[in-house]
């Protein structure tokens, strides 16, 4: 589910960026799914 929800907001940060919609809110969201993958690769469990 991680992986859709930072997939669709890279999409819409793509499209923001080409077409100059959604200002700064969709960099903020992008950086806050960034900072949720990071700590999830951190602290996440991990199968040996």
């Amino acid at each position: 589910m991680l992986w859709t929800i930072i997939g669709i907001l890279f999409v819409l940060w793509l499209l923001g960026f080409v077409l100059q919609i959604g200002g700064g809110l969709i960099h903020i969201l992008l950086l806050i799914a960034g900072v949720v993958f990071v700590f999830q690769l951190i602290t996440g469990r991990r199968s040996l």
